[in-house]
């Protein structure tokens, strides 16, 4: 076999353990090793020592000097930078610290506040309890950036009391779906940090660029989410006195002060140092994480159990993305070395697209990647297979990013592996079937189809704020 049909076949072992089962990340590194062992295998660089030895030398030196040889494969060598370029990795040393922000958010008692808050003020516009779930959903998910904890405290919260509002369950499973993985894509978002650490595009234009798509897609779900209240008031009824309390205007601003204020406050000074220059992305998510610790002590909602659970969740989240891009890293170096990235660069150049063809195909792949994959690893693994190709096509980076971004939306929200339908199913009560959930997500994954068609056709969406703030 030539060495590009190797590689080829180190990327089709690794798709096939990858729908065994197997664990991602020690996958990567075991293929990465172990294929690499074969491209950088040298045996007169690795045993010459052996030219040195008479005939009078022991078996234990010779022994000894076969195992040295053994372990003297550049792989090795390469396998160590590469963990060392992880772990130094001054754009990644912000994931940690925005990860705590999220998990010390989810445990101070906010977004219960936030959910009654908007409930109450937005009562009197139709579907109101579902406007109110995905506005929460919104500024929770853009506070933590974790999907799973976004649906699964909103599906606690938001859920049984829109089913006892006499809401669709179906439209009501959608709602909070759709919601909970805007923070994959809304500033400050952690898979926004992870796409410039395997790119090297800037995070400060990446999330300047994100903005306007991430509130275009949040329109968009406003928009499909009142307009069926109006046309099926049947879906989305309007609340009673029971359900929806009436409070005097003084009492409903002292609610948004205290509830919907501070958490939209952290997040914009998070942003906003971040977009306009005052503070690197690291030194706004230390921002965050001490913001995030002050309105747990201010809701009274620290406890020690808690921040031990926070520290927990955020070091084991942080390891797994660590080594994820250490697995990625050297699987890339050796499928590069041996002639795999050069193999599917020449077949998609014979395929004579357009730039625009070229996208279509790139997104609908990485769309059926999201299937059996999480955004992680897609963005990890399988995006710097399409950098090269952008600069043939003529695509800049920062716009294939925020187009993967709004991509992976679906990748939470499609069936047959749609994780946020089964992060809902496990919380939600026993009569809500996970059909009902997945018809209920299939409107707003039209509505991120239709973000995404907006982006092809304009734009501008995207560059504008980056331009702005920061020239071309």
């Amino acid at each position: 076999m030539t060495d590009p049909q190797v590689a080829l076949m180190m990327l089709g072992l690794f798709i096939i353990f990858v729908f065994l089962g197997f664990p991602i990340a020690f996958t990567l590194m075991a293929m990465g090793i172990g294929f690499g062992y074969y491209a950088y295998f040298d045996p007169n660089r690795q045993w010459r020592g052996f030219n040195r030895l008479d005939e009078t030398v022991g078996n234990w030196e010779s022994w000894s000097l076969w195992f040295e040889g053994f372990y003297n494969n550049r792989i090795f060598d390469l396998f160590i930078n590469q963990t060392f370029t992880v772990m130094s990795n001054e754009v990644l040393t912000a994931v940690p610290l925005f990860l705590f922000m999220g998990y010390i958010v989810e445990r101070s008692n906010i977004v219960d506040r936030l959910f009654v808050t908007l409930n109450i003020a937005s009562k009197n516009i139709p579907g109101s309890m579902g406007v109110a779930a995905l506005i929460t959903c919104a500024l929770f998910a853009t506070a933590t950036g974790i999907v799973g904890a976004v649906v699964t405290l909103m599906g606690l919260l938001a859920l049984p009391a829109m089913l006892k509002a006499r809401y669709n369950p179906s439209f009501a499973s959608g709602i909070i779906c759709a919601g909970g993985t805007l923070g994959i894509l809304i500033p400050p978002s952690i898979m926004l940090i992870v796409y410039a650490a395997a790119t090297n595009v800037s995070i400060v234009r990446l999330y300047a660029a994100a903005l306007f798509p991430g509130l275009t897609l949040v329109g968009l779900y406003l928009v499909y989410i009142i307009g069926r209240s109006i046309l099926q008031p049947s879906s989305a009824p309007r609340p009673g006195p029971d359900e929806v309390p009436d409070v005097s205007k003084s009492k409903l601003f002292m609610m948004i002060l205290t509830s919907f204020l501070p958490l939209a406050f952290l997040i914009l000074a998070v942003l906003g140092s971040i977009l306009f220059g005052l503070a690197t992305p690291t030194e706004a998510a230390s921002i965050g994480a001490l913001g995030g610790i002050l309105l747990a002590f201010v809701y009274r909602a620290m406890t020690w159990q808690r921040m031990r659970e926070s520290v927990y969740l955020t070091v084991r989240t942080t390891a797994m993305v660590s080594w994820l891009f250490v697995g990625s890293y050297t699987f890339s170096a050796v499928f590069s070395y041996l002639g795999g990235e050069q193999v599917i660069s020449e077949f998609v150049q014979s395929l004579d697209l357009s730039p625009i063809m070229f996208l279509i195909l790139a997104q609908l792949i990485i769309f059926l990647l999201g299937w059996p994959l999480e955004w992680s690893e897609i963005i990890i693994i399988f995006v710097p297979i399409f950098l090269p190709l952008l600069a043939i096509f003529e695509i800049d980076p920062l716009f294939f990013g925020i187009l993967v971004a709004l991509n992976l939306q679906t990748s939470f929200l499609t069936p047959p592996m749609a994780m946020s339908a089964y992060y809902l199913k496990g919380i939600a009560p026993p009569e809500i079937r996970l059909t009902q959930i997945f018809s209920g997500v299939m409107p707003f994954l039209f509505c991120v189809i239709v973000s995404m068609v907006l982006m092809y056709t304009f734009p501008q969406i995207v560059f504008y704020l980056p331009e702005l703030f920061y020239g071309r």
